[in-house]
């Protein structure tokens, strides 16, 4: 079988990998191609494909990437900002929190925010995303205070912060009502939240991941309050760790049926889990992350399951790695993510990827599998397409010419899906 991304893989006509599925799995891609959405059964069906079917999946999820998004991977400019590690809730999945006495535990004021922010702006960032930790003695009001802080000197920076569980948070902090906080926020400067905090959107498994943590309808509510005024929000979806295939499969469609009542969802991210510093992990309670097989599976599903309704879904390449993210930007996924410029969530966990890829990097990667890079905004607004190289395009950027040349060497294959 051939290796993701190899060039003869990329030559297969979608067609032809339709032709060679097996006649279940045929059907329910042509179902999608004819522009039907798949139910529970169908997209359940999909999540064991393997060899011929994999590939006819992966091919036709491309081809349904093609019609919506044509040959443009986007990206955006951006900087990853977390001002505390300290949180009182336990996740058990998470290596990134700290109790307040850990010598590496930190709580950065408002002017070195402000001071990362305006380094960002000056890179030529255009949004700013921020999250953090829940520590026990927060002040409620520590989101809107820091939100008309930068705001105060980056009028025009779009500010991408606060997952559902702060904001919950910061609601039981202030004892506001939930639409009074988010219009609070809003007015302070908020532009967008995160759809983070949604792991897999079922109360059992996130009973294993965090039983501390919100339950399904708190996080549907506070995304459905936040659209509801006007606020946007990513989607995600974390897997790789405790979940069933068939959970991936509620988990979307419930998303779909969300987005349908609100349109909010500017994009839905899979998120891979990274394990190997976790407590869910060492105590033997999840397995080691994704399969690369289990990663082109869930974009392409993904693709196929949100067509009508979440028509971007994006690679998270500090989770993927580089070769993992251009793998399933050629399984249905059109948006490289963001630079983040650093990221401490995914590397306290234990991810080996990197904190910060530059423009003309992801232009690079982007143009070394045949497409069109262009820089968005937060909410998918084009700010410039790049059709032609640019100077500082001299082919693959030499700190990532390593992992692409490994491309061809690399142990996984489209039947096996071992992890590189």
């Amino acid at each position: 079988m051939l290796k993701a991304l190899d060039s003869r893989w990329r030559a297969i006509a979608w067609s032809d990998a339709l032709t060679a599925a097996s006649p279940p799995v045929r059907s329910t891609l042509e179902t999608a191609l004819s522009g039907k959405e798949l139910d529970f059964s169908d997209g359940a069906r999909l999540t064991g494909v393997e060899g011929a079917d994999l590939l006819a999946l992966v091919k036709v999820a491309d081809q349904l990437r093609r019609r919506a998004n044509g040959e443009t991977i986007t990206y955006v400019v951006n900087r990853n900002m977390n001002f505390t590690n300290v949180c009182i809730i336990g996740c058990s999945f998470c290596g990134f929190s700290r109790k307040p006495g850990d010598s590496d535990a930190y709580f950065h004021s408002h002017q070195t925010l402000i001071s990362k922010a305006r380094e960002a702006r000056s890179r030529g960032a255009t949004e700013v995303c921020i999250q953090g930790g829940l520590p026990k003695d927060l002040d409620g009001f520590y989101y809107r205070d820091l939100l008309r802080a930068i705001k105060a000197e980056l009028q025009d920076l779009h500010i991408h912060a606060y997952s559902p569980m702060e904001i919950a948070y910061g609601v039981e902090k202030t004892h506001l009502s939930l639409r009074e906080y988010l219009l609070m926020l809003k007015e302070s400067g908020l532009g967008s939240i995160p759809g983070t905090a949604a792991e897999i959107l079922d109360d059992s498994v996130r009973r294993q991941l965090s039983p501390n943590k919100l339950k399904v309808r708190q996080w549907v509510e506070i995304i459905k309050a936040a659209h509801s005024l006007g606020i946007p929000s990513t989607s995600t979806m974390m897997y790789g760790h405790t979940e069933s295939p068939e959970d991936w499969v509620r988990h979307m469609l419930l998303l779909r049926e969300i987005q349908k009542e609100t349109r909010g969802f500017t994009e839905f991210v899979p998120l891979a889990f990274i394990h190997s510093h976790t407590r869910l992990y060492q105590e033997g309670a999840a397995r080691a992350g994704s399969t690369l097989r289990e990663d082109l599976i869930v974009h392409a599903l993904a693709r196929l399951l949100l067509e009508q309704w979440i028509p971007n879904i994006q690679v998270s390449w500090v989770k993927l790695g580089f070769h993992g993210a251009l793998a399933c930007l050629e399984a249905g996924a059109n948006d490289f993510s963001g630079t983040l410029m650093e990221e401490s969530i995914s590397k306290s966990a234990g991810s080996e990827f990197g904190e910060c890829v530059w423009p003309e990097e992801f232009r690079a990667m982007i143009r070394s599998i045949g497409r069109i890079p262009a820089e968005r905004t937060t909410t998918y607004g084009i700010r410039n397409t790049f059709p032609g190289h640019l100077p500082e395009e001299c082919g693959i950027p030499p700190r990532l010419q390593l992992h692409l040349q490994s491309l061809q060497n690399a142990p996984h294959t489209l039947v096996t899906g071992t992890r590189y």
